[in-house]
């Protein structure tokens, strides 16, 4: 079962991150950024469900022009079975329901099986732009 992911679902959601190869928790992904996040993102960022357990998760929103995934997860018990898929066709109708036409997902250059997901359901990998950042 997806449903919306809430702040209640903090501690659950970030242990599946964190036990998940190539996600990449830094410091605004504490639970007052997250809340925040969620607070700025009504209705788009998601858990699954398994008998009452959170099994993956995900995170999504927009700037009103480009939507993001953040996060996706799907605890290794549970992976092979179109669970993230389904996360990410909920992330992905959510933002069309918001008028958002292209969405973004960041993927660590070493984690080939990420890459590997995402192309298998379509996202292309882009060559011709590079993400810089700033902490401020």
């Amino acid at each position: 079962m997806i449903r919306d992911l809430t702040i209640n679902d903090y501690e659950k959601v970030i242990e599946i991150w964190k036990r998940a190869e190539g996600i990449c928790l830094g410091e605004s992904d504490t639970k007052e950024n997250i809340a925040h996040y969620l607070r700025h993102n009504p209705g788009m960022s998601f858990v699954m469900e398994f008998q009452d357990e959170i099994v993956g998760a995900v995170l999504c929103g927009h700037d009103t022009r480009r939507g993001y995934l953040h996060h996706l997860a799907v605890d290794e018990n549970h992976r092979k079975k179109g669970l993230g898929q389904e996360l990410v066709k909920n992330c992905l109708l959510q933002l069309k329901n918001a008028g958002i036409k292209k969405c973004h997902v960041f993927v660590l250059v070493n984690n080939q099986e990420g890459i590997k997901f995402w192309e298998n359901i379509g996202w292309e990998k882009r060559k011709d732009i590079n993400i810089l950042s700033k902490n401020f």
